[in-house]
C-alpha cells in the first residue's frame, strides 16, 4: 500500500509489469538454452517419427526442453535448486535409488531360457564388457580423473540405469552428459552395430545355422536367478543394489507363486520409473552446466565405449568358433547382442541375419548374450565401483 502511495497507480503498475517481463523465459533467454531445446525436440522427434526406443528419449527429449526453459535463479523452479519438485524427483537418480527399481522390473520381465540352455552364451555377455574397460583407459589417458573415467566408460555397456547408478557414486556433477549419452546409444543401436557386424564377418559366417536350443526345466529357470545372485554378488558385492533386483525380479516371474508381484514390477512400476527417470535426467541438462568441452568429450567416448563393446562381441565370436565342431559353431552376428541393450540388440542381430538369409531365426539365439550383458553390465559397474569409490 505504501509502494502504491508513493509511486501513484499507474507508476506501481508499470513496476508491476517491468518485474513480470524481467522474469520472463523470454527475457533470460540464452543461445545455450535455444540450442538445447533444439535438442530435446531432435529427441521427441526421433522417438515418435522413427520409433528409437521412443519410451526412453520421448521423456528424456521433453526432459531437456523443460530443464532449459530461462527462469531467474533463486525463484525454485530448476531441478539443481533446493526444495524444486524436479530437484525431489532427481533425487532418485541423484543417489542412484531409480536403477535398483528399473533392474527389479527388467528381470522381471526377462526370460533367461536362451542363456540357461547354451551356457557359452554367458561369455559373450562377458566379452562385450571390453569396450567399458576400454573406454576407461582411453579416458584416463586423456586427463579425466579415474572416477571420471569409470563413470564414462560404464557407457559401454549400453545400460542407462547402470550408467546412472555408477555415475551417481563416480562422478554425480557428469549425470546429465553419462546419462543422456548411454540412453541415446541405446537407442541407436540400429545404427551404429550394423555396420561393424558387417565389417568383422564373411558372408560364410553370417549364413551359420545355429543348432535350437534345448528346452530348459522350470526347476533351472527358479534355481537359476538364486545361483546367479550368489556367484555374482559374491564375486562383486558393490552390485548388489543392481544384480539382487534383477534376481529377484526374474525369481518373482518364475516361481510361478507371485504373479501379481511380477506383473506390478514389470508393468506399473518400471513405468513409473521410467518416466521419472527419463524426464529427471533430461532435466539435468541445463544449458548452463551442461554445454561445455567435457559433454562433447564424454558423447565422443561414449560412442567409443559403444563400438569397442561391439568389436569385442562379435570378435570374441569368431575366435570361440575356432574351437567349436562345426555343428556347434556360434553365428558372430550375435555377437553384438553381448551389450546391454534389451531387446534392441538381440533385434538387430536377427533382422542382420534375415538380410542374408530369410529362413534363419537369430532372434531366440541373441536373447542369450543380451540378457548376458545386462548380468555382465552390472558386474564391470561392481568391479569398477571396487577400486573407485
Amino acid at each position: 500500500m505504501w509502494a502504491l502511495q508513493s509511486q501513484g497507480f499507474f507508476g506501481f503498475l508499470g513496476d508491476n509489469i517491468a518485474q513480470f517481463l524481467g522474469n520472463t523465459g523470454f527475457a533470460q533467454v540464452t543461445w545455450g538454452h535455444l540450442i538445447m531445446i533444439c535438442i530435446g525436440i531432435g529427441f521427441v522427434f526421433l522417438a515418435i517419427r522413427f520409433k528409437w526406443e521412443p519410451m526412453l528419449l520421448l521423456p528424456i527429449g521433453f526432459g531437456i526442453i523443460l530443464g532449459n526453459i530461462p527462469f531467474v535463479p533463486g525463484t525454485e523452479v530448476g531441478i539443481y535448486e533446493d526444495g524444486t519438485v524436479l530437484n525431489y524427483l532427481y533425487f532418485g537418480v541423484r543417489r542412484g535409488l531409480y536403477p535398483p527399481l528399473i533392474f527389479l522390473g527388467i528381470g522381471a520381465m526377462t526370460d533367461f531360457s536362451a542363456l540357461i540352455s547354451n551356457p557359452k552364451l554367458m561369455t559373450v555377455g562377458a566379452a562385450a564388457q571390453f569396450g567399458i574397460f576400454g573406454a576407461y583407459a582411453i579416458a584416463l589417458a586423456l586427463g579425466y580423473t579415474a572416477a571420471e573415467a569409470g563413470a564414462i566408460g560404464i557407457i559401454g555397456g549400453a545400460d542407462g540405469p547402470t550408467a546412472i547408478f555408477v555415475t551417481s557414486k563416480l562422478a554425480p556433477d557428469l549425470m546429465g552428459a553419462i546419462a543422456v549419452s548411454a540412453y541415446s546409444y541405446m537407442a541407436m543401436v540400429p545404427l551404429i552395430q550394423p555396420p561393424i557386424m558387417r565389417l568383422l564377418t564373411t558372408k560364410k559366417e553370417r549364413l551359420i545355422r545355429m543348432k535350437p536350443a534345448r528346452p530348459v526345466s522350470q526347476n533351472e529357470k527358479i534355481m537359476f536367478p538364486i545361483i546367479g545372485v550368489l556367484l555374482t554378488c559374491f564375486l562383486v558385492p558393490m552390485a548388489v543394489p543392481l544384480l539382487g533386483m534383477l534376481f529377484l525380479g526374474n525369481l518373482l516371474k518364475e516361481s510361478g507363486v507371485t504373479k501379481r508381484l511380477a506383473d506390478t514390477a514389470k508393468g506399473s512400476l518400471i513405468d513409473i520409473i521410467t518416466i521419472l527417470i527419463g524426464l529427471t535426467v533430461g532435466a539435468s541438462t541445463q544449458a548452463t552446466t551442461f554445454l561445455s568441452a567435457k559433454s562433447i568429450g564424454i558423447f565422443a567416448l561414449g560412442a567409443c565405449a559403444f563400438a569397442m563393446a561391439t568389436f569385442a562381441g562379435v570378435g570374441y565370436v569368431k575366435v570361440l568358433n575356432l574351437f567349436l565342431k562345426p555343428g556347434n559353431k556360434i553365428n558372430p552376428l550375435i555377437g553384438n547382442a553381448g551389450v546391454s541393450a534389451v531387446p534392441a540388440a538381440a533385434r538387430v542381430s536377427h533382422d542382420q541375419g534375415l538380410k542374408y538369409d530369410k529362413t534363419n531365426y537369430l532372434l531366440m539365439h541373441a536373447m542369450g548374450p543380451n540378457v548376458a550383458g545386462v548380468i555382465g553390465s552390472a558386474v564391470a559397474a561392481g568391479v569398477l565401483l571396487s577400486f573407485l569409490v
